[in-house]
């Protein structure tokens, strides 16, 4: 007979067998299809409350887009790799700005320096998970190399034009890039879209980060493609003024993902600050 005081060993289907830090344990909130622009609405309020920061950050964005464009001019095969991987590591760039977001939370000052250094609180797991995009990053990149071996005879010349690049007679090229393109934007928005913020807040690893993200992608995949078609809308519309729209839009995408992950999962043990 099992002690009075020893917990029953539960049974395999039940809730308790699961680990409490496993990802298909951490509890994520039911979202509404309204969710995502309230989560702008707060990314806007926490660029207002530290706009240096944010136009900080918002202008390193900016100038990787004009070093894109340098590069556009004088190696356009190139330069379709390095965007994708420009778009790929965007949570990377954005750990200062929820980090900013962080200290706007607890009610604490956000500094730039504590911006730029928040990764050192979770480097080892941070850097798996950066391994993890990078090597998907190379994988986009080849094949955008790919598409293009495939889609002309030789190296093809666009001068820096991005309108001989939209021609009719490269439509075929462009709809099978966006097609590669798709299939990897998707894979990486599913298993990155929270679990950025959720590895520099919580006492978690890359990996149940990773399948956290991808749970709740596909439990509310309806608001989280409406989140991701936000998202996707608002930096092209960014980009088209010569990236400038990034200065403002960049850190305000930043600190609306960081409320997303805090809106959809629910709290657990937080990282030492």
């Amino acid at each position: 007979m099992t002690p009075p005081d020893t917990p029953p060993t539960p049974a395999p289907g039940d809730a308790e067998a699961i680990p409490a830090d496993s990802a298909f344990a951490i509890e994520l909130r039911p979202l509404r299809m309204g969710d995502p622009l309230r989560w702008l609405r707060a990314g806007w309020q926490d660029f207002l409350k530290a706009p240096a920061i944010g136009l900080f950050y918002g202008l390193s964005f900016t100038l990787m887009g004009w070093a894109l464009l340098g590069v556009f001019n004088h190696a356009p095969v190139y330069t379709l790799a390095l965007s994708a991987g420009f778009l790929l590591l965007g949570p990377l760039l954005c750990l200062g700005l929820y980090q900013v977001s962080y200290r706007l939370e607890v009610g604490e000052t956000p500094r730039l320096l504590d911006s730029l250094t928040a990764w050192r609180r979770r480097s080892a797991q941070l850097a798996i998970f950066g391994f993890v995009l990078l090597v998907l990053e190379m994988l986009w990149g080849r094949a955008a190399l790919v598409v293009f071996a495939v889609s002309f005879n030789g190296m093809p010349d666009f001068a820096g034009s991005i309108a001989k690049l939209a021609s009719a007679e490269n439509l075929g090229f462009i709809a099978a890039y966006l097609a590669v393109g798709g299939v990897f934007a998707g894979l990486i928005y599913a298993v990155s879209v929270i679990a950025m913020p959720m590895l520099l807040h919580r006492e978690t690893d890359a990996i149940t980060a990773g399948l956290t993200s991808l749970r709740l992608v596909l439990t509310q995949t309806g608001v989280m493609l409406l989140w991701g078609a936000l998202l996707t809308v608002l930096v092209v519309l960014a980009m088209l003024p010569w990236f400038a729209g990034l200065i403002v839009v960049g850190p305000v995408v930043g600190h609306a993902s960081w409320h997303a992950y805090r809106h959809a999962v629910v709290d657990g043990p937080a990282t030492p600050s």
